[in-house]
């Protein structure tokens, strides 16, 4: 069942770690304005930065409701694109992010419960990514960088905004592509068309599917 038109929020992020592209934000563009199931797809870059990212994805939803929101990050090393199942509310910077903070152990949330599990159907996503020859697995941990301080902040709105109520949301983790693994040999990259496909694989699956699939995503570590 599709749900009611409306818009649909995507994020990326702004390069970091002395990168300067991150493909989280060139797929997220790339399908600004595209229409899925009847909803507008609309881009936002957030800041790689503790705090204003937050600040900036409120400005976006305050921006009209949107019925779906996607958070998009970089995790270098990784082969897949990666739905991420629960968000943390803990800031542990393994280095400063954009404005030379490194906060630790912080909560994103002070009043918050200590994590969020996604909405969105993240088996069934990682299942028609599959379908469609694309690289995906379920990821466990969006670990406890600015794409984490996102996830949380993301769900802790949607949880706790009326106005948001019936919305849904999560976080993926996207490979890096080939021009900054050509920099680093022998590191893993997925080509910008073949994630921008992935990302409409995912929207259209999360559009259209209200109930995950019942198949495994576990991992023994």
């Amino acid at each position: 069942m599709t749900l009611a038109n409306g818009h649909v929020l995507v994020t990326g992020f702004e390069p970091f770690d002395r990168d300067t592209v991150n493909p989280s934000w060139e797929v997220a563009r790339a399908l600004d304005g595209w229409v899925c199931e009847g909803a507008t797809v609309r881009a936002v870059q957030l800041p790689c930065v503790f705090g204003r990212a937050a600040e900036r994805l409120d400005e976006a939803l305050a921006h009209g409701m949107p019925q779906l929101v996607v958070g998009l990050g970089l995790a270098s090393g990784r082969t897949e694109w990666t739905p991420e199942r629960v968000a943390v509310n803990c800031d542990d910077a393994r280095i400063p992010d954009n404005a030379g903070q490194q906060p630790i152990d912080q909560p994103v949330e002070p009043l918050g419960p200590a994590a969020y599990f996604s909405s969105l159907p993240i088996k069934a996503i990682v299942q028609a990514l599959r379908a469609q020859g694309l690289p995906a697995s379920v990821s466990n941990t969006a670990g406890s960088f600015v794409c984490n301080h996102v996830f949380y902040a993301l769900m802790h709105r949607l949880a706790t905004r009326p106005a948001l109520a019936a919305a849904r949301g999560g976080f993926v983790h996207v490979p890096c592509l080939p021009e900054q693994a050509a920099l680093h040999p022998g590191a893993p990259s997925m080509a910008l068309a073949t994630q921008v496909q992935a990302l409409q694989v995912l929207l259209r699956t999360a559009l259209t599917v209200r109930a995950d699939v019942r198949v495994t995503g576990g991992q023994l570590h």
